[in-house]
């Protein structure tokens, strides 16, 4: 099918429980907006969001984002197309948004089409791929073992647009996503339509982050995209906001390396001829974007379950510790093993790791600063990593007096450094990690998707 005329795209926010404006909304539909689609999600926040199945928006949020939109729906009849539903995509999240959007449309009295596409995979299915030559690895990591997949909690493939356009192509009227491409949730609805795939793709990729693409990403929350045979246009839709063609441009740097190309599922876009113009106060149109077909690959994500930490937090303005601080890290840090050691007994310790991160020193970077002012005052971070809970508060207990009291100078009296809690230890739970940066190498691009139809009571259909 080629596209006749235009579509338009509602981006309503960067992130579903972000915060949709109803005004925006309003605007958008006055417009003749054809779609609203937004993503949900992404991997920002860490593995912890796949491996317990949790959202780090609240419930409250992303209902209220949900109420408004369809009301939209329910206004206009347009579908409504969302992305790693939940924050992470897998099967959970994928449900947790399903319920709050059964209970949105009970409130509202409509009885919409709703599809679920669910991209959480199977283990053993993803070891036959493996065993197959199908999965393949992207740097820096090797060959994919069967037991890391094993060690995963969750395993999602990322979705290009295939899923979104056969469920559109179905008749959904809302499809709840799991794990996808941010861009592949707001280019399906026009390639659906026929538009050009190179135009689909970068509009996608421009307002994936809603209102990030505007000069002032603060005043709005989200935009309209217009694509059409030759190109697309973007405008905010907050009308006191605008678009120029730098604040467009300079997005297709977000969490790219490669301002030119964006690899994608089934290909890769290129936007080395693509044009920007300012066509009025508040547009942007875009030009010349290519979409150049590859063999089409899902990305893998995989977030396991570790050791447990307990944490520590000190305030430190002592003057012979911020006059050598790089020397006091390393004296109390091996003081801390030593207590440890001493502590409990070896066969129960067995593997730890103790950290100490200087706040307004080097706790970002890592690096030790030379040739620098001494700061004001530093925060110290103490994390305990064990196996249990139970041995990471041990570990936190047995450090305790030296990291609260540990001089610089040994023939001094000792310091009382500010402690921000009482009890001081603070158990934080099990560490969280990705596993996995492998890409799937598939023939259909809904055969790792699993589509599940819901009726007017929210019950799947058989298939």
């Amino acid at each position: 099918m080629t596209l006749k005329g235009s579509v338009k795209v509602l981006v309503p926010c960067g992130s579903l429980g972000a915060g949709v404006r109803e005004s925006e909304i309003e605007y958008g539909l006055a417009k003749g907006a054809n779609v609203i689609a937004t993503d949900a999600g992404s991997t920002d926040s860490g593995a912890a969001y796949l491996a317990l199945g949790k959202s780090k928006n609240n419930r409250g949020a992303v209902k209220r984002d949900l109420g408004i939109l369809l009301g939209a729906h329910a206004k206009s009849g347009i579908p409504i197309i969302v992305g790693t539903a939940g924050q992470a995509g897998g099967d959970i999240n994928v449900n947790w948004t399903r319920d709050i959007v059964l209970e949105v449309a009970r409130e509202l009295g409509i009885s919409p089409k709703i599809v679920l596409l669910y991209s959480e995979q199977e283990k053993k299915a993803l070891k036959t791929l493996n065993q197959q030559g199908k999965v393949r690895p992207l740097p820096p990591l090797g060959p994919l073992e069967d037991s890391v997949i094993d060690s995963c909690e969750h395993i999602v493939g990322l979705m290009g647009v295939e899923p979104f356009v056969a469920a559109l192509q179905a008749g959904a009227d809302i499809i709840i996503g799991g794990r996808a491409t941010d861009t592949a949730v707001l280019a399906s609805y026009p390639i659906w339509k026929g538009a050009p795939w190179g135009a689909s793709w970068h509009a996608g990729k421009i307002a994936e982050c809603g209102a990030q693409c505007c000069l002032n990403p603060a005043d709005g929350a989200g935009v309209l995209l217009t694509i059409d045979g030759s190109g697309f246009e973007v405008e905010p839709l907050s009308t006191t906001n605008r678009c120029t063609p730098h604040s467009v441009s300079k997005h297709m740097l977000y969490e790219n390396s490669d301002p030119h190309h964006l690899h994608e599922p089934g290909g890769i876009l290129d936007v080395t001829s693509a044009v920007y113009a300012q066509i009025s106060e508040r547009t942007v149109r875009v030009e010349g974007a290519k979409w150049v077909t590859q063999p089409y690959t899902m990305k893998l994500e995989g977030a396991a379950a570790g050791n447990y930490q307990t944490l520590m937090l000190i305030g430190i303005q002592d003057p012979d510790v911020l006059n050598n601080v790089n020397a006091f890290h390393d004296r109390l840090l091996e003081a801390l093993y030593e207590r440890t050691r001493k502590s409990i007994p070896a066969q129960e310790l067995g593997e730890f790791h103790i950290s100490l991160r200087l706040y307004g020193w080097n706790a970002v970077s890592g690096d030790v600063p030379v040739n620098v002012p001494p700061p004001r005052e530093i925060g110290v971070l103490f994390v305990a990593t064990a196996r249990t809970q139970e041995l990471a508060n041990a570990i936190a207990h047995a450090c305790n007096p030296y990291f609260f009291h540990y001089p610089m100078e040994m023939y001094k009296e000792l310091p009382s450094y500010g402690f921000a809690f009482s009890p001081a230890d603070v158990p934080r739970g099990q560490v969280f990690e990705f596993k996995l940066n492998h890409v799937a190498v598939v023939d259909d691009p809904l055969s790792m998707v699993r589509t599940v139809w819901l009726d007017k009571d929210g019950k799947a259909l058989a298939a």
